[in-house]
């Protein structure tokens, strides 16, 4: 018990061994005309592992398999889903709330550099406000019917991560690091921090695992050997991709044609992702 504690149990939100009911709850709801199915976030414990370009791909991918995708862009301070997919116009709203940018292939996309009116304009905010922002990515985008939306979370364990996994119904989180023994430590807390909320981990994605070289076929670890299979072993993580690193896939990103990548490794999650995460009619 806490030794502030006024024994008003109903409005708060500590966790002691007193509590009489649960705790309330800190989600917040969209909009009355979103319907949005399964939310998942696409975390890590750092920053440059490339978990824009995963949120993106998974994006495609889900899209590309039939199903009606979103992405909130929730790095407030270094976005880069806009770029990916060649958006560049500020999104528009009415008195309802704001919509969502479409994609080519029709991924509704939310990010804070389509509401800048520079989109290098930089981002100069404090924590609480950054984390209010991405709240309000949730309850004031007219998102309307969304099969899978997938949130690309900043890096760390801070206020925003705290703030997504606290306030939206996320259902399971991806795991993205890269093949360097010291990343793998940093992902090890993005792991206990998801096994800290109580949310599942659909899988973990090592990007930059391997380079094939096109000359003779042989795949080459410029980042070293692997350490992946141990890490989802140790946390019963049965879904594991590996991402090469490829020229073509870097300068497609950089044109804003990410939705003309097809990378094989992506139909593990689309299968994992329709079974486990089941969207129905």
């Amino acid at each position: 018990m806490s030794e502030n504690c006024n024994n008003e149990c109903g409005s708060c939100s500590e966790n002691c061994p007193s509590r009489k009911g649960p705790a309330p709850s800190m989600k917040v709801a969209p909009k009355e005309s979103s319907h949005i199915k399964k939310v998942i976030a696409v975390a890590s414990g750092k920053g440059g592992v490339g978990k824009s370009l995963v949120t993106g791909l998974s994006a495609v991918a889900m899209r590309r398999a039939g199903f009606k995708t979103a992405i909130l862009d929730a790095d407030i301070t270094g976005p880069s889903i806009p770029k990916e997919f060649n958006l560049h116009e500020r999104a528009m709203g009415c008195e309802d709330g704001i919509y969502p940018s479409l994609t080519a292939s029709g991924i509704k996309t939310i990010s804070l550099n389509l509401l800048l009116e520079h989109e290098t304009d930089p981002v100069v905010w404090r924590g609480p406000i950054i984390a209010d922002m991405v709240k309000q990515f949730w309850t004031d985008v007219l998102w309307e019917d969304v099969d899978y939306m997938f949130v690309d979370m900043p890096p760390g364990t801070g206020d925003v991560p705290l703030t997504v996994f606290q306030s939206l119904p996320i259902d399971g989180i991806l795991i993205v690091t890269s093949p360097q023994e010291l990343v793998g430590v940093i992902v090890e807390k993005a792991v206990n921090m998801a096994n800290m909320m109580h949310l599942p981990i659909f899988g973990i994605v090592e990007n930059m695992s391997y380079f094939t070289c096109p000359d003779c076929g042989k795949q080459h670890h410029i980042f070293g050997e692997s350490h992946i299979e141990d890490i989802a072993k140790a946390h019963d993580i049965d879904t594991v991709l590996k991402l090469p690193i490829s020229a073509d896939y870097s300068s497609l990103v950089d044109q804003g044609r990410i939705e003309e990548i097809y990378e094989p490794a992506f139909d593990a999650l689309v299968e994992k992702l329709k079974k486990i995460a089941p969207v129905g009619c």
